[in-house]
């Protein structure tokens, strides 16, 4: 028999970058506050001198175990779903802090655009721009509405960056920190990039380039570009993560708590509203009950919507009569590039997570898309994040992939490469989605996730377009050679891509559309908040960070005003 506990006023389920913002908020502002957080404890230092490329880029030492849990994948209805075995195509973050502390730091606001799309889509190209199979819909809130969640996001983070970005939203002020120091790689692309009539901008990062005292009194340090961001811990606190920003400022107001170790397997409700939640003690495998007056999904995108639905909460989408909004509108990302190959060596061993120049003129809808048979865009950028020595073999075409040709070639060109790379957005599609696979369980007895997902006509056309994009730029630095990414097809779940996984639990104006309100309040439940990447009803050519961070301060305010007035929030 589970052991009841005393009840507190907030709950998080999951303890990264939304569940650490709302819980500093909440408890500042005087509410108890208990996170749980299935993985283990984590702390700056136990990332000290660790530069393991093998233990933490090559076997996911900081990732989900999927011998517990895992997801099935399918790319069409009628096709059976089987589990991923090992992690590829996007890595599910585990531990105090998620995946906040092994990101690379990339941190954009969406467009004006994104928020509206449908709307400002039919505005300009009509009805008919894309077919009724893209669930094209706007979020229920603006940019304008979302500017100041932005601007609080990027001081608390200290985002190192410069508003010089002709197509962003207005801006209430710049950034709080200069950005990473230039490159000789860098600077090629701008200069390129301005030949041509592009608008080069340097990459919004997370990696302080200067040290930083955010407006709650935490200290970042400075950068030691030393290409250990994505997939690591920053040993040096210079990266913005969970740990060394919210909560800190959390635990510090004594109204805070959090619970390692705690897998949350079920939400307890009664009537209209949540009691609480049920755990389990992933080493004793004992169960609790944690009751409280206010519950917030803040994990993953995956495990956000596994919950809702193992817990019964909602309606799920189905794809054949279109009705339901749990698991609907599940996006990803294409990405696409061209190598470039050169005689003269660049200093690629050194860099940073966010060490970049980016153009937007072929992002959202900063573009005539007319006479193209898609919408939105895609980021393009030159990126210097520090080409590791397992994981950077770039070669030129006709190089075998293997054997002592290859050897030879991957040396040499270590330092003779550049990478011009698109991130390009993900529009819904009626049968991309999330629901419950019949058949796999995970270690606690619950169903595993199902996803159901492919690349569209959408993606393969956009595809096409950005790899042009980036291969012109690649031929304009004068390289001896180039190679770029080949055409996609179907969508699979290796090689790794991206971990921008987005929707399930979309936010929107009415119930009928969306899964939660423009405060992340669940439209069945007031007293439940589903916060994070989840709640986007489409992905954009930019990271989801920022975004779901400024969403995230946009809850903790809605949720400090429930818990004062009990009503729900419009």
């Amino acid at each position: 028999m589970a052991k009841v506990l005393k009840k507190v006023d907030v709950i998080t389920i999951g303890v990264g970058w939304t569940g650490g913002i709302v819980a500093a908020e909440c408890a500042k502002a005087g509410l108890k506050v208990i996170g749980l957080e299935r993985g283990g404890e984590r702390e700056t230092g136990d990332f000290a001198e660790i530069h393991d490329e093998y233990r933490y880029a090559i076997n996911y030492g900081l990732m989900q175990d999927l011998s517990k849990e895992s997801i099935t994948f399918r790319n069409t209805p009628k096709q059976k779903a089987l589990p991923m075995r090992k992690l590829g195509s996007f890595l599910l973050g585990e531990g105090l802090g998620g995946a906040g502390v092994h990101w690379n730091g990339w941190t954009y606001r969406f467009f004006p655009y994104d928020f509206e799309i449908k709307t400002m889509t039919e505005k300009r190209y009509g009805k008919n721009k894309l077919s009724p199979d893209y669930l094209l819909q706007d979020w229920g809130i603006t940019y304008d509405e979302m500017e100041p969640y932005f601007d609080r996001f990027e001081k608390t983070a200290g985002i190192s960056g410069e508003a010089k970005n002709p197509f962003e939203g207005k801006r209430s002020s710049d950034y709080p920190n200069p950005p990473l120091s230039d490159t000789p790689i860098l600077q090629m692309f701008a200069g390129v990039t301005k030949k041509m009539n592009f608008h080069p901008y340097r990459m919004p990062a997370a990696n302080s380039s200067q040290t930083y005292t955010n407006p709650d009194g935490e200290i970042l340090n400075e950068c030691q570009y030393c290409a250990f961001c994505e997939r690591f811990g920053c040993e040096y606190g210079a990266k913005a993560s969970p740990i060394v920003t919210v909560l800190p400022t959390a635990f510090r107001t004594g109204n805070y708590s959090v619970r390692n170790h705690a897998n949350v397997i079920e939400i307890l409700k009664k009537g209209d509203k949540v009691t609480g939640v049920k755990y389990v003690d992933t080493r004793t495998l004992e169960e609790f009950i944690q009751p409280a007056d206010i519950v917030v999904l803040s994990s993953f995108v995956l495990n956000n919507a596994k919950l809702l639905m193992v817990s019964k909460i909602g309606t799920q989408y189905d794809p054949l009569s279109r009705r339901g909004t749990l698991g609907k509108n599940y996006c990803y990302q294409i990405n696409t590039g061209t190598t470039a190959f050169f005689d003269k060596q660049f200093n690629v061993f050194m860099g940073s997570g966010a060490l970049g120049t980016n153009i937007d003129d072929f992002n959202g809808d900063n573009f005539d898309h007319s006479h193209l048979d898609f919408i939105h865009g895609a980021l393009i950028f030159a990126l210097q994040s520090g080409a590791r020595p397992i994981g950077s073999n770039a070669v030129p075409k006709g190089v075998p992939s293997w054997g002592s040709a290859f050897k030879k070639a991957s040396i040499h060109y270590y330092t003779r490469n550049i990478g011009i790379g698109g991130q390009g957005a993900s529009m819904p599609y009626f049968q991309n989605y999330l629901d419950l696979d019949p058949i796999y369980k995970d270690a606690y007895g619950l169903p595993l996730l199902r996803m159901t997902y492919n690349f569209t006509d959408q993606d393969r056309a956009l595809f096409k377009f950005i790899t042009q994009k980036t291969e012109a730029i690649a031929k304009a630095m004068n390289p001896k050679s180039i190679i770029s990414k080949p055409q996609i097809q179907d969508y699979s779940i290796i090689p790794y891509q991206s971990t921008h996984n987005v929707g399930g639990t979309i936010m929107g104006s009415n119930p009928g559309d969306s899964v939660v309100n423009h405060y992340l309040q669940h439209w069945d439940m007031d007293n439940l908040f589903v916060v994070g990447a989840g709640n986007f009803a489409h992905n954009s050519g930019y990271n989801p960070t920022g975004t779901a961070g400024a969403l995230a301060y946009r809850c903790a305010e809605g949720i400090i005003k429930y818990h004062k007035t009990g009503q729900k929030l419009v």
